[in-house]
């Protein structure tokens, strides 16, 4: 009855309703404003009319500069002229290339820039990138090297590391790239669950003191009941919003991609060029993914999801309990649960870049930081003992303090007036039923 209790009344709450449907919506206009703004942003710098009186581009000889992101035109006109007339021309700057020497060897080359208003970083960067290509393959000419000669020069690592420990299995980046990636986030999503939902738990449990609601709820059952039953709640409360972000989030960015297709398309054609695109890469990426039995990595993160947050949740209904209705004592005492989690988070890092580490094995099996720390190497393939050992050690660390806690609640739920200090915990932990 708590359990049910806990669950309708949140999940009937505006607050809930709105966190949990308008976040998609929100992330909808997010990418849909930034979609628009990088299309409204490039389609002011468009045009850009370039003159070069000595030649040095060679643009009669080898052709034109060609790129997605900056249109030149070649005005047979003077500098003067452009500038005069710029404000109510067609381009958006006037790019001048000024007489000087250039042969093979020339180190400095200098480009002149005019514009109506404030020239943005972005559109000086792809014009010195453009130039500076032309006078590449300038030079290149001139002291007799080929595209092909550099190209030869260039040479591709294929990098393979072997595991001696595991019959000398090997991985590619991709997959260690992977591993990386979805261990951290893991890692962080327990990380950001256990403060938000503990924090929902022990404001429930103020709530519920400060307003006295908690005398009548006691006289009919029993304060651990009462307490793990805001917590088994509260926690389904936030599967039920994660699940129903699990549906809409995907459907989210479906939409955003099918709205702004054609923006989209713009976009990435502005910014990557075939040149750039490694599709062996790529291939490489989406092979590797099937290395990974998600099926088991999903299960071993709601473990972990779970019963992280029953041993810190269970902590902070017992802060909930004994500070009542005062915010500020709060915040000192809630920092008190949010260092251990901080360090693991921190340790979390760590160990993902090694996790092989003695950092790595230890922090693993603690269950103050096992919660954070061993979602994010699960997929480094620990191995099978220290799985088993972090599980169990986990399992009784979430119950044991949950008891602790609820010694401390079942006390502390009641008292009201003076501030109970750590000589009043104690008391409390070894008062007998």
């Amino acid at each position: 009855m708590i359990i049910k209790r806990e669950y309708i009344t949140r999940v009937r709450k505006k607050s809930f309703l709105i966190t949990t449907f308008l976040a998609p919506i929100g992330i909808f206009i997010f990418f849909a404003a930034v979609v628009t703004i990088m299309v409204v942003a490039r389609s002011g710098e468009k045009k850009v009319a370039l003159i070069d009186p000595g030649q040095h581009l060679k643009i009669d000889s080898i052709g034109p500069l060609r790129d997605d992101r900056v249109f030149f035109k070649y005005p047979e006109e003077s500098l003067d002229s452009l500038k005069s007339k710029l404000a109510l021309s067609e381009y958006s700057l006037v790019v001048s290339i000024p007489e000087q020497r250039f042969d093979g060897k020339t180190k400095v080359f200098n480009i002149d820039l005019y514009g109506k208003d404030e020239i943005g970083m972005q559109i000086k960067g792809s014009i010195k990138e453009l130039v500076g290509e032309r006078l590449k393959k300038l030079k290149m000419d001139a002291n007799g090297i080929t595209a092909q000669q550099i190209k030869d020069l260039e040479t591709s690592l294929q990098v393979k590391s072997f595991n001696i420990s595991a019959e000398d299995k090997s991985s590619d980046d991709s997959k260690t790239y992977i591993a990386t990636a979805l261990g951290g986030g893991m890692m962080f999503l327990i990380y950001i669950i256990i403060f938000v939902y503990g924090n929902m738990v022990m404001r429930s449990v103020m709530e519920e003191k400060s307003n006295r609601i908690v005398e009548v709820l006691i006289s009919s059952v029993k304060p651990f009941q009462l307490m793990l039953g805001k917590i088994i709640g509260v926690g389904a409360v936030g599967l039920t919003q994660f699940l129903i972000w699990a549906v809409m989030v995907p459907a989210v960015y479906l939409l955003v991609g099918l709205i702004f297709s054609d923006q989209l398309m713009e976009i990435s054609q502005t910014t990557t060029t075939s040149e750039n695109t490694d599709l062996t890469a790529i291939f490489a990426f989406i092979d590797s993914l099937k290395d990974f039995d998600f099926g088991y990595i999903l299960t071993m993160f709601l473990f972990y999801f779970l019963f992280g947050y029953l041993l810190y949740a269970s902590l902070f209904a017992a802060i909930g309990a004994i500070i009542g209705d005062d915010l500020g004592e709060s915040q000192s005492l809630t920092l008190v649960i949010a260092i251990p989690v901080v360090i693991a988070f921190y340790i979390g890092l760590a160990v993902v870049e090694n996790p092989n580490s003695v950092l790595a094995a230890w922090s693993s099996v603690f269950p103050l930081f096992s919660p954070v720390v061993m979602p994010a190497l699960l997929v480094f393939d620990p191995p099978l003992y220290r799985i088993l050992l972090s599980i169990l050690f986990l399992i009784l660390g979430s119950l044991f303090f949950v008891w602790l806690s609820a010694r401390i609640y079942r006390v502390a739920i009641m008292l009201y007036g003076k501030k109970p200090g750590f000589k009043d915990y104690m008391r409390w932990i070894m008062k007998s039923e």
